[in-house]
């Protein structure tokens, strides 16, 4: 077995978690939302010019790994939220947008219609996270960081990662380690990332395609929507960085049962 080592969406310390072999989907069945007996409860498609500040606010404006967190990284335009990677003197430019405070759930089915960054450096994700991770250890009360999807290009074009991280940041957090999933071409074009969150269960879909069930870490509290570009902690994870970059999302929903 090869093993990579990277740095979650939310760690910008010193953890780093191996990743599991990259793997296709399970089966070739193609399931939607509707199928499995959820109907659309919130969205947004990014209509408009302007981000809408009764769902969404920017995330951690500031520094962060090797880079800062600033809204002049983002832009809604025709229909798209663009989350960018710039550069601006010396400095490497991103942003984050979260739903904290303007929207938090427990279960459902959560999708993200997006087109993935191009350059192996920075990345972009789509997640879940819970007010309350750095509280304690029991996912049940204190929730988890769900990775829905993360692009680490270095694995692999066709690669997209999922991953569960719970109880407070650090060398002693929970983690189901890296989950890679195989799908060629994911790197072109949109592509619809979701999860499936259930009281027993986590499921990974891409394109309406099964890869992974999980039963760890299951969180049954509020946790709330982030979608992000990403940068690493090691100057030596931009070498082959090209800027500028984008992760553009088309739209964000979440459907219940």
């Amino acid at each position: 077995m090869r093993i990579h080592l990277l740095i979650p969406a939310l760690f910008i310390s010193f953890i780093a978690c191996a990743q599991r072999p990259a793997q296709p989907p399970v089966s070739q069945k193609i399931y939607t939302p509707e199928s499995l007996g959820y109907t659309l409860f919130w969205e947004d498609d990014f209509s408009g010019n302007v981000l809408d500040t009764s769902k969404w606010a920017v995330r951690g404006i500031g520094a962060r790994a090797l880079g800062y967190v600033t809204p002049r990284a983002m832009s809604v335009a025709n229909g798209y939220l663009t989350l960018r990677a710039v550069k601006s003197n010396d400095s490497m430019l991103v942003c984050a947008i979260g739903s904290q405070d303007r929207f938090m759930t427990t279960y459902g089915y959560f999708e993200c219609r997006a087109q993935l960054q191009q350059s192996p450096g920075q990345w972009g994700a789509f997640w879940l996270q819970s007010p309350r991770l750095s509280e304690g250890d029991d996912p049940a009360i204190y929730g988890a960081e769900i990775d829905i999807m993360e692009f680490f290009k270095k694995l692999g074009t066709d690669i997209v990662s999922h991953n569960v991280h719970w109880g407070p940041y650090g060398p002693g957090q929970h983690t189901t380690h890296g989950m890679q999933s195989y799908l060629k071409g994911v790197s072109k074009g949109f592509h619809i990332f979701a999860l499936e969150w259930t009281p027993e269960k986590y499921i990974f879909y891409i394109d309406g395609y099964k890869f992974y069930e999980v039963t760890s870490g299951i969180s049954h509290t509020n946790q709330y929507i982030i979608v992000s570009m990403e940068l690493p902690n090691d100057k030596k994870d931009m070498e082959h960085a090209v800027f500028p970059d984008a992760f553009i999302i088309d739209y964000v929903k979440v459907y219940k049962k």
